[in-house]
């Protein structure tokens, strides 16, 4: 390649990464995966070398950068690096060498700990209290985020224990992917975009503005590193991380020392196997040197440690065609496009379908109707279209487009401001009909046994219900022409829907499916305005007031009860005698008044939720943190790092067994 030629290279290559540099880090919306990046990277660095091209402001010589001019800038005393990248062994036994040789001997250890995708955090806490939580930004400054690092349960604001006067703690702000799952389920159902991979979907809530918006987003975190103003350099990585679960921060759960390069590439081995058992997402693992004084003999690069290196682990990636684009019709009335494929396997499972979300979605990856594509499962969970094999290819399907009406009531669709999604807005379009029942009976909402997808489906398709107030209006007799419904089956169901009108009324407003109204928010309405009367009289100002409300819900809210139809279908329920008006739960018991129960692992008998029913009815409360504020730990199978936490703290651990008999029900 002459000079010239590597010029027009490099300058292709710099601007490509400049861009998915911003990309991933301000707009959340990577269009190259880790590896295509680093590779291109990789290249970048090598034309630039041999050319003696090297530029300052080269992607080469920067880290990439999330600073916002939304946010303050902060400088960070020590600058926060990244970590080179490898993908095979070969790569990381060339690191193990370039160690071996600075040091000039193979006295050493490696930490090995998994790499969380997720987004970097500095907090810092002076006399035990949270005063300053940063984004990375470049490295050597980044964004004061801290408002929004204060509603992340698993962040301490105070620590535990016998802490130093000044202590600066790296850590990683991540999603568990069930989580990642709904949060993007419920932004497709109201009309956004939705989230590439749990690490956009959690570097963007924590940019948000308002932070009671960000404190509904359901991030995690957990801390990596520490750093103190009279630096210990005879401290290890090992160390550090006991000092971490002392302090009451979360650390890591699967932490490994290696003696031996040979010792990390059987960890990595086990690592890639379990992380697919494993509830949050991890792209990798991340190899230090374990004692403190040999990082220092090791130093760093303008970017790069040299004691320490990330190892990416394969995505799970296949490639299949599409044969068909479907529709489907949400609750709300959205419009989702769906890849209809040829089976392929990936991750364990067999993919047939996967969501393009959106009109622009398809137009941006450019994905037609006889396409090769490339799937991958977002968070493991869900599958989703990456690219398009041979895009450029000839004799290719024409653009998909979107169809003007709905596919299922042939109502003109809509788009409304700020939404990327088209909507059918006719309130007795069959499929949102359908889905809305389904939400109504589910067992969050008034939990109908036996009102499922078939029968909520046959109800609809045969004209005996148009909205869910109908179904109190049924009869036995209504019910037995149905398919797999004998006489038995239609009184248990018409049984059912009657013990529905007994449940609470928070229940019974989260059924009701008021656009952006979950679990939470419905219990918090519930609280502030107590019944129906005073719930539908209230303005958007008196909602703000609520703690969990924010514009939207606000807004929601007010639209919901003011729309003649919905108020229509809520009077019916109020006449059939469902529950309009809170009811305070009767303790059973003052035993775990004042007292803060954490929960972790799998319980013999008990599920989750039922466990915290049962704290509550005894006057306790749940937290999803362990801190010096728990009383008790309530652990079953597979418990991880909150048990280590909570006995390192001194917390008293109960088994099911223990926590039963304490609370006197068994």
């Amino acid at each position: 390649m002459t000079k010239q030629q590597a010029e027009a290279r490099i300058k292709e290559l710099r601007d490509l990464l400049d861009k998915a540099n911003e990309a991933y880090y301000q707009d959340a919306t990577p269009f190259l995966s880790d590896k295509e990046f680093d590779e291109k990277l990789k290249e970048l660095d090598a034309l630039e070398k041999e050319h003696d091209l090297i530029s300052p402001d080269s992607p080469t010589q920067r880290v990439g950068s999330d600073i916002s001019s939304e946010f303050e800038t902060v400088q960070h005393p020590v600058p926060l690096l990244s970590l080179d990248n490898t993908y095979n062994e070969d790569e990381l036994n060339d690191f193990d060498g370039r160690v071996k040789k600075i040091l000039g001997h193979e006295d050493y250890e490696y930490f090995v700990e998994l790499k969380f995708d997720g987004a970097s955090l500095r907090l810092r806490y002076e006399q035990g209290e949270l005063v300053l939580g940063a984004t990375r930004g470049d490295g050597q400054q980044g964004d004061d985020i801290t408002r929004n690092i204060k509603t992340v349960r698993d962040i301490p604001l105070r620590l535990s224990g016998d802490y130093p006067e000044v202590v600066e703690v790296r850590g990683e702000a991540y999603m568990e992917r069930e989580a990642f799952a709904r949060l993007n389920e419920r932004r497709e159902e109201e009309g956004l975009s939705v989230f590439a991979n749990p690490r956009n979907s959690t570097a963007g809530s924590l940019k948000m503005q308002d932070p009671k918006a960000v404190a509904q987003r359901p991030i995690r975190f957990f801390a990596f590193d520490l750093l103190f103003e009279d630096d210990n350099d005879t401290i290890t990585q090992a160390g550090k991380l006991e000092l971490i679960y002392k302090f009451g921060l979360p650390g890591n759960d699967h932490p490994r020392l290696c003696k031996s390069i040979e010792d990390v590439h059987k960890t990595i081995q086990e690592f890639d196997e379990l992380r697919h058992k494993l509830p949050y997402e991890t792209d990798g693992v991340v190899i230090k040197i374990n004692q403190a004084e040999l990082r220092d003999q090791l130093g760093s690069t303008s970017k790069f440690p040299r004691w320490a290196i990330a190892y990416k682990f394969e995505a799970e990636q296949a490639t299949t065609s599409i044969n068909d684009i479907s529709l489907q019709v949400g609750r709300l009335g959205t419009i989702t496009p769906v890849a209809e494929m040829e089976p392929v396997l990936l991750a364990g499972t067999t993919v047939k379908r996967a969501s393009l979300h959106n009109e622009d979605e398809i137009r941006r990856k450019d994905i037609r109707i006889g396409d090769t594509v490339v799937v991958e499962k977002a968070g493991e969970i869900i599958p989703q279209v990456i690219s398009v094999v041979n895009p450029d290819r000839e004799n290719r399907n024409d653009e998909f487009q979107f169809p003007e009406h709905c596919p299922a009531c042939e109502s003109k669709l809509v788009k409304f401001d700020g939404e990327v999604a088209w909507r059918c807005v006719n309130p007795l379009c069959p499929p949102q009909v359908r889905i809305k029942i389904e939400h109504f009976a589910s067992r969050d909402a008034l939990d109908i046994e036996g009102l499922g997808e078939s029968v909520a489906d046959q109800l609809v398709s045969e004209g005996l219900i148009r909205t869910y107030a109908d179904l109190y209006e049924l009869s036995t007799e209504d019910l037995i022409p149905l398919e797999r419904m004998a006489e038995k089956s239609a009184q248990n169901l018409i049984n059912a829907i009657q013990k529905s009108k007994e449940q609470p009324f928070e229940r019974v407003l989260y059924a009701l499916g008021i656009r952006f109204v979950g679990k939470t928010v419905a219990k918090d309405l519930a609280k502030a305005f107590k019944n129906l009367e005073k719930l539908r009289s209230v303005s958007e100002e008196e909602l703000l007031e609520v703690d969990s409300i924010g514009p939207r819900i606000a807004e929601s809210v007010v639209n919901f009860f003011g729309n003649e139809k919905n108020s229509a279908i809520v009077d019916r329920l109020f006449s059939y005698g469902l529950q309009f008006e809170l009811h305070e739960q009767e303790q059973a018991s003052s035993v775990l008044d004042g007292k803060t129960i954490v929960l972790t692992g799998s319980l013999p008998s008990l599920t989750r939720k039922e466990a915290s029913e049962l704290i509550e009815k005894h006057g306790g409360k749940t937290s999803s943190s362990v801190s010096k504020k728990t009383d008790f730990v309530l652990a079953g199978e597979s418990a991880g790092s909150k048990l280590t936490k909570a006995q390192n703290l001194g917390i008293t651990v109960w088994n099911e067994e223990e926590f039963l008999q304490y609370i006197g029900e068994r």
